[in-house]
């Protein structure tokens, strides 16, 4: 044969030396080759382990006489004649004779063969019957349990192509049997990293430990692009002669236990979110910051930028919701977050600015309709219903905008504002779970969020009918040099009862008085600015301070169930005497050239409103640079330290050089009243001139 004749191998070695423990060395098969006449002329090895016989025992005797019982003889001999007149070959199964006596019941595969002399022998292949039963039992329950199994199943040779494939492993994949055989994995499936899978196949294949159920999640092009979960092992394949011959893969697809509980982590997610929530927003009365509780709350675990706007209307004092003709809404920013920096934080309205959507915009209709206003894939048609103006539309495109959410901020029927969310980086898009959660968050928000409104809107109320109340600059008065404060407490509901007031009287005379109403709010500043106005028409009658106090205190009890505390004093510069009663307040500080400041000692009556007790008077002297300090409780109070404390840290403070005025009451401020303090603090000194 010429060398280009030459076959070549397809793939490896066609011929070489074999390792026993094949499938034929399992079955044990036999081989016998009779002449025409019967007689046994070749005898294997695997004959004499079948029938007992050894080849010196077996040769050259007649196969009938020797391996067939009398009985069955004759149908022997037909079907022998029957094979070698060339009718045909014979296959089935035969009792023999086993050469301890026993009877083996043995398949035959029997045919005719001619040899070059033209001589006519019979091939017989043996196998018990058995043996053979087992295997072919065993082969069928396999291929069943292949074909028919929910997991999905594949067996790749040592090169880890698709040798076999069965129909759920198919529909798995979603590609047909035909389209593995012969083919790796990534020319299958090139959307899975078969460079990793590979290696794995591999391992196993080297270190014959297998791998077990291991969790993967992916997606199958043309499957609803959603996203599917499997368990995979792999296990190494050896032969009866413990050679590797590959690897199997089976495939367990989860996808809706894992979707479940993906469901239920969504869901302990959006109570544990709404947990937070419920702790973290609504921290203070301040409106800003409400709003900004609420972003970082949502971001991320929501949306990757957050922006909260609230009606202009509802700040201003106008119907809540109250639009323009044109369909208009002008809107206040008041909190914007975002998990990264990007573009799209850019294009959103800044802080504190106010502006006007126009009926176009997305969260326009949000607001207008009270309902949630979901755009799961943004197009770029959809950037100018969400951006401000053309340039933040750009801004937001290049940012990768591609998902949008806007929900109504509603409390007690009205609707305040909107919570506008964008995605970006997080690449799944809006659903309606992530609309129900942003709702509960935006209900609960807008709670604190009018509930900041209102109380905003009474602390203005409250503070402009206290300033309104208080005098509005008493700096001069006759012999005496005058300085004041009044800081307002930081909540809406603390405010408004704390008063000091200088009235000038007949004489050159002056009247000094603070005082502090108990409670707080617009009733505590209405309650103040009636014991104000009574004090001062009191005092223009010439009253002894005690006098004063006793007819505040029946004032007071008019009043219902307030009740209030003041120091008053009458400073004559002719006398210098300044004749002082007080109604359960604290006692002022005397402060002397050349001297420790100390506290007044005063007879200390109960606070007016009381009733029934009667109030006395103490005279002091004030020498020519002698300054009285009379402040309420706002000044001196704290929670962590008792008030004598405090007032020895006051005369403290007061002591040292002589300074102006100004700079004391600047000093006990910023030394003294602490940023929680939540009271209302006035403060009045007053400095006797030469």
């Amino acid at each position: 044969m010429a060398e280009e004749d030459s076959p070549q191998p397809a793939a490896g070695p066609l011929v070489g030396a074999a390792t026993a423990g094949g499938l034929l060395d399992v079955l044990g098969m036999a081989s016998i080759v009779l002449d025409d006449r019967g007689r046994i002329r070749l005898w294997s090895p695997q004959a004499q382990t079948l029938f007992g016989y050894t080849a010196e025992e077996a040769l050259g005797r007649y196969a009938a006489q020797l391996l067939v019982e009398e009985g069955h003889r004759d149908e022997v001999l037909a079907l022998f004649a029957h094979v070698m007149t060339g009718e045909g070959a014979w296959a089935g199964s035969f009792p023999t004779r086993h050469r301890d006596g026993r009877t083996v019941v043995v398949e035959f595969r029997n045919m005719r063969l001619e040899a070059e002399s033209g001589r006519r022998y019979a091939l017989g292949l043996a196998s018990e019957q058995a043996t053979l039963r087992r295997v072919e039992r065993d082969l069928a329950l396999s291929l069943r349990l292949v074909d028919q199994s929910p997991i999905g199943l594949a067996v790749l040779d040592t090169n880890l192509r698709y040798v076999l494939i069965n129909p759920a492993l198919e529909r798995i994949n979603g590609v047909p049997a035909d389209q593995h055989l012969g083919r790796r994995i990534g020319e299958v499936l090139p959307f899975l990293g078969s460079s990793a899978i590979e290696a794995r196949m591999r391992r196993v294949m080297e270190t014959g430990v297998p791998m077990l159920d291991e969790f993967t999640t992916g997606r199958i092009p043309g499957n609803s692009g959603d996203e599917h979960a499997w368990l995979v092992s792999i296990y190494r394949l050896d032969d009866q002669a413990s050679r590797t011959i590959g690897v199997a893969v089976s495939v367990v697809d989860v996808t809706e236990q894992h979707r479940t509980a993906v469901s239920a982590a969504h869901a302990r997610r959006r109570l544990s979110l709404i947990a937070d929530a419920s702790v973290r927003i609504g921290t203070t009365l301040d409106l800003d910051i409400t709003a900004r509780e609420l972003a970082d709350v949502v971001v991320p675990e929501v949306a990757d930028i957050a922006a909260v706007d609230v009606l202009d209307t509802i700040l201003t004092g106008t119907r809540p919701g109250e639009a323009s003709r044109d369909g208009s809404v002008r809107f206040r920013a008041l909190a914007l977050k975002s998990g990264y920096r990007n573009a799209a934080e850019d294009a959103a309205d800044p802080v504190g600015e106010v502006t006007l959507y126009g009926p176009g915009r997305l969260v326009t209709r949000c607001v207008r309709t009270g309902r949630p206003v979901l755009v799961p894939r943004v197009l770029p048609a959809d950037l100018p219903r969400i951006a401000r103006n053309e340039e933040a539309a750009r801004m937001l495109g290049a940012a990768g905008l591609h998902s949008y959410l806007a929900v109504p901020l509603i409390a007690r029927g009205q609707v305040l504002g909107a919570l506008d969310l964008k995605r970006t980086r997080n690449s799944a898009p809006f659903g309606q779970d992530d609309v129900l959660l942003a709702s509960e968050l935006a209900a609960h928000a807008a709670v604190s969020i009018d509930n900041a409104r209102w109380y905003q809107r009474e602390r203005h109320t409250a503070l402009a009918l206290q300033r309104h109340l208080l005098p509005q600059d008493p700096r001069t008065a006759p012999g005496l040099e005058i300085a004041y404060r009044y800081q307002p407490a930081g909540a809406a509901d603390e405010t408004g009862g704390d008063w000091f007031d200088v009235v000038p009287l007949p004489g050159d005379r002056t009247a000094l008085v603070v005082g502090d109403v108990m409670g707080s709010g617009i009733n505590a500043a209405a309650t103040m600015g009636q014991l104000r106005a009574t004090a001062r028409a009191l005092a223009r009658l010439g009253l002894e301070p005690a006098t004063v106090l006793t007819h505040l205190d029946a004032a007071t009890a008019d009043l219902g169930e307030a009740m209030a505390t003041c120091v008053y004093g009458v400073y004559d510069p002719h006398t210098r005497l300044c004749h002082i009663s007080t109604a359960g307040h604290l006692p002022p500080v005397h402060l002397r050239p050349g001297r420790h400041p100390r506290l007044l000692r005063l007879r200390t009556a109960v606070p007016l409103g009381v009733g029934g007790v009667p109030f006395h008077t103490t005279s002091v002297t004030l020498g020519p640079g002698d300054e009285l300090v009379l402040y309420t409780d706002g000044l001196v109070e704290t929670r962590d330290q008792d008030i004598d404390t405090r007032l020895l840290t006051l005369t403290d403070l007061l002591a040292g050089p002589h300074r102006p005025l100004e700079d004391t009451c600047d000093l006990l401020l910023s030394a003294l009243r602490r940023p929680d303090t939540h009271d209302d603090v006035a403060l009045l000194i007053a400095r006797a001139l030469p």
